[in-house]
């Protein structure tokens, strides 16, 4: 039934093997054990694509449902005993794993020692049925209307640098040279993102031409820690380096873009206890990122009860 269920939403034989880590034999064999069973054909087959026929559309949701409540009991089971367990696979991008996921999970693993977290950091967002992918960490927006979105954190880009280089800068970013800015370079593009400044009815847009610009943060921050230029970056990513006095905030009273991070699952298995404890443990940590420091004040806009 779970290999049923699981071609079905992947659309393909193959793909649902890989997701389920067995081989395609194995999953064509399933699937006709259970026809056979049921004495029905669920699934219409050709060289080019797949269909459920009448009687696998009624089958797959009350499939669903089962397997749901199958997997509902044993987790509630382990957890009253303490021990959840199993295969946990999270997909992030590569800077928030190594910012922030990363140092984190020895921390996760001491929690729920019988959990075995398989971490994957891409840019490239994978489809997470097909990999079999339990939670992701999306920024502003999720590909697919079959998962569930949790936002988990508000971010917004503040513009650094040494404060050595502080005290060089004009007193108003519209003076700022282009050639001082260093940029993380857009997916696929070869050019540096634009900074967006917004005050009251004053807005600017500085497209950075510096002579560094990169793809993830944690690179563009070990460049403007060097001294090489003014960094535009999230402040989830920023924070530690502004409270340790290793880089300076500069042009704090303009408005930035900002950014929502969601912990993503797929709808089916959204009661997950593993996602669940997982998606709760990555809220501890960003809620760490923005506790207050003595030394300054950040600003978080409330994301509301949902």
């Amino acid at each position: 039934m779970e290999v049923f269920v699981r071609v079905a939403e992947c659309g393909s034989f193959s793909r649902a093997a890989e997701s389920l880590d067995l081989a395609n034999a194995t999953v064509t064999t399933c699937v006709r054990n259970l026809e056979r069973h049921l004495d029905v054909t669920l699934i219409n087959r050709d060289t080019r694509r797949l269909r459920l026929t009448e009687e696998g559309q009624m089958y797959l949701p009350r499939a669903r449902e089962l397997l749901q409540s199958v997997a509902r009991t044993e987790e509630e089971v382990r957890t009253r005993l303490g021990e959840l367990r199993g295969w946990l696979h999270i997909e992030t991008p590569i800077s928030v794993g190594h910012a922030l996921l990363c140092p984190a999970l020895p921390a996760f693993a001491q929690r729920y020692p019988e959990i075995s977290a398989a971490i994957t950091l891409t840019n490239q967002p994978h489809h997470m049925i097909e990999r079999g992918i339990d939670v992701a960490i999306r920024m502003d927006h999720v590909e697919n209307a079959d998962l569930v979105a949790r936002p988990v954190y508000e971010s917004r880009y503040v513009i650094c640098c040494t404060p050595a280089l502080a005290q060089t800068l004009p007193a108003h970013p519209a003076q700022l040279n282009p050639r001082r800015c260093i940029g993380i370079l857009a997916e696929e593009r070869r050019h540096a993102n634009a900074w967006v400044l917004e005050k009251g009815q004053e807005r600017l847009e500085i497209r950075p031409g510096g002579s560094l610009h990169f793809n993830t943060s944690d690179a563009l921050l070990l460049a403007a820690r060097s001294g090489v230029g003014v960094a535009h970056v999230l402040d989830i990513f920023a924070h530690r380096l502004l409270d340790s006095g290793e880089l300076a905030q500069v042009y704090p009273d303009w408005t930035t873009t900002a950014k929502t991070f969601y912990a993503v699952t797929v709808k089916g298995r959204a009661s997950s206890a593993k996602a669940r404890a997982f998606t709760d443990f990555l809220v501890e940590v960003l809620d760490s990122e923005r506790r207050l420091s003595a030394k300054r004040a950040v600003s978080v806009r409330a994301l509301g009860k949902h």
